[in-house]
């Protein structure tokens, strides 16, 4: 059964005219629901997050500052969110989300988070809507637990995966793969294992044979046994961050070619949503619901 990370709680409550579609998050399982691609069962409510399991990845004074509502107005600018108590829950839920989605997908091949991505948090600090990184804290937790031994982050989101390339510059465990925007945000490029950095209003076709030429090479190069896949929809030429020009079918053409890939592979596959900004809430519902649906089409 495919198992889904969600809780109310992702839908963080922001000023009324703060300009980042949140809505999505409640939507999103909505949609699946009222389609018949998924009922109640798939989805589930994350559980505490341990200290333990965010000091794997994150700086013990960051963490305890952030906690506490305590972090300076310098290091509060760059996250784009008013701090609460409430936004410090939804983070620590969005991670313990991806740490038991991760244990589902080594039982049943795939599980993922409605929320989750937030790949711009670096050991020390938080960027860009993004405090505790997600996907490097899970990706710590198998280590650590001896569940796996070789990750691959396999990253496309629109923008670079700066703080995940940062936090495993130097671990060989990891490997860390980001197709990204060029000349998006963010402006000042960590060194990812891969990186590609596309030029502004890429389209399907050169997006798509990139992919296909780039990621069978590095699985069978490094040969994870256990991948993480940011699918941010942010690539879509509507999307007010995005600055590609990625159709809906192209999206969905490069989920199913990730899936695909990591089915005939026989690698478990934690999947985190990203970023998606575009003009039209639809349009994000629609693209991020292709990604549920190529799961359940492909796994069960």
């Amino acid at each position: 059964m495919l198992k889904i990370a969600f809780d109310k709680i992702y839908k963080h409550s922001l000023e009324k005219n703060h300009r980042f579609p949140m809505d999505k998050y409640d939507l999103i399982p909505q949609r699946l629901i009222e389609e018949g691609t998924c009922n109640k069962n798939n989805f589930f409510i994350p559980g505490e997050l341990s200290n333990h399991d965010v000091l794997s990845t994150h700086q013990k004074y960051y963490f305890e500052r952030l906690i506490s509502l305590s972090l300076t107005k310098k290091e509060i600018r760059p996250i784009g969110f008013p701090m609460s108590e409430e936004l410090i829950v939804r983070e620590k839920k969005i991670s313990q989300g991806t740490i038991e989605c991760s244990n589902f997908a080594i039982k049943n091949g795939i599980s993922m988070n409605i929320a989750g991505g937030t790949h711009h948090a670096f050991y020390d600090r938080a960027e860009a809507f993004c405090m505790l990184n997600d996907q490097a804290i899970a990706a710590n937790y198998l280590l650590n637990n001896k569940l796996a031994s070789k990750i691959l982050i396999i990253d496309l989101d629109v923008h670079q995966g700066n703080g995940t390339a940062s936090i495993f510059k130097d671990n060989p465990s990891v490997f860390t793969l980001s197709f990204h925007g060029e000349k998006n945000y963010p402006f000042r490029k960590e060194k990812s294992d891969l990186d590609f950095g596309f030029e502004d209003h890429t389209a399907d076709d050169f997006y798509l044979a990139k992919l296909k030429d780039t990621v069978p090479k590095v699985i069978n190069d490094f040969m994870p046994d256990f991948i993480f896949y940011l699918a941010g929809v942010d690539i879509l030429k509507n999307d007010k961050l995005g600055r590609l020009s990625m159709t809906i079918k192209g999206c969905n053409q490069r989920d199913s070619y990730i899936l695909n890939a990591c089915k005939t592979n026989n690698i478990p596959l934690q999947v985190s949503m990203g970023g998606g900004y575009s003009t039209d809430i639809e349009e994000i519902v629609e693209a991020h619901a292709n990604t549920f649906r190529l799961a359940q089409e492909i796994y069960f």
